[in-house]
């Protein structure tokens, strides 16, 4: 670590250190210093001293999706607290990192600052501004593919995270390989894939290694469909997820209203009730209200 980033992990002397931790207003400064009092070998807590990179970065990625979940749900005080979640992850990512010598909040800053100058040339340099967001995005592309190659990632799909959600990271590789045209001509000839790969798929139920690798495909394959139609696929099983649970609360609701216990329904009486939630939802606004709050098709 160069001086100049040890003199900004330097620890604070205790007094000074508590007046900055216990007081509100301290913004960034004070969650750092929290963030270091955790670590600290000496006084800290014994869980955040234990952990290293490996152990927080599940944390990292659970919280950015509880970030994505409550903008889904428009929980504008929930994002604030889910926000500061995300937060921070990253000061203790940082904190590590300044512990071990590598980089701290600061350096991580500046490296985001810089990254982002860089990319939007049409913002902070001399190129025009007259070009639409689908330009801009293709020049975003060129900037990062430059940067890569600075990296010596010469590969088209180098650098696309193992560590991504499958749908997410099976949508990145496929809109790499479509920058160099490797991609099919249009959603048609992707459902006659999907076909195709529902065939292999059937033909392979009596090898399990196969089974697995022909279903790999087959959601591969569907994932390319999403992305010829602009369907977010993850986005789009989120929304199937919340679905389901939905009407399968509407299902449960209806059998303890019935006074029968899931598990002891018969399917036939639980596929009733979940044809009566798709009804429900279909029915027109204040439709449920006019029949006394029943599901408009529930018989």
């Amino acid at each position: 670590m160069t001086d100049d980033k040890a003199s900004r992990t330097r620890p604070l002397p205790r007094e000074e250190s508590d007046a900055l931790c216990l007081t509100p207003g301290g913004g960034i400064a004070r969650l750092r210093e929290i963030m270091r009092r955790l670590r600290d070998p000496e006084s800290g807590c014994p869980w955040d001293i234990a952990q290293d990179f490996a152990s927080i970065a599940p944390y990292t990625i659970e919280e950015a999706y509880e970030v994505a979940d409550a903008v889904a749900r428009g929980d504008m005080d929930d994002l604030e607290g889910e926000l500061g979640d995300l937060l921070l992850q990253v000061v203790y990512h940082g904190q590590m990192g300044a512990e071990a010598g590598h980089f701290d909040f600061d350096s991580i800053a500046e490296r985001i600052s810089d990254k982002m100058v860089a990319r939007h040339p049409h913002v902070f340099g001399g190129e025009s501004r007259d070009k639409t967001a689908e330009e801009q995005t293709r020049d975003w592309e060129r900037l990062k593919a430059a940067e890569r190659a600075g990296k010596g990632a010469d590969g088209i799909l180098d650098d696309v995270a193992l560590a991504l959600p499958a749908l997410t990271r099976a949508l990145k590789l496929q809109k790499r390989a479509a920058r160099v045209g490797f991609d099919w001509g249009d959603p048609a000839a992707v459902t006659d894939k999907i076909r195709e790969e529902i065939d292999e798929l059937a033909a392979a139920r009596a090898d399990a290694a196969k089974r697995e690798e022909e279903f790999g495909d087959l959601l591969f394959a569907l994932v390319n469909l999403a992305r010829h139609l602009d369907i977010d696929p993850e986005g789009a099983l989120r929304r199937a997820n919340d679905k389901f649970t939905r009407r399968f609360r509407h299902v449960e609701a209806g059998l303890a209203a019935a006074g029968v216990r899931a598990e002891e329904a018969t399917l036939a009486e639980m596929e009733a009730l979940w044809q009566a939630a798709k009804e429900a939802e279909r029915a027109p606004a204040g439709e449920e209200a006019e029949n006394g709050g029943e599901p408009a098709a529930r018989g």
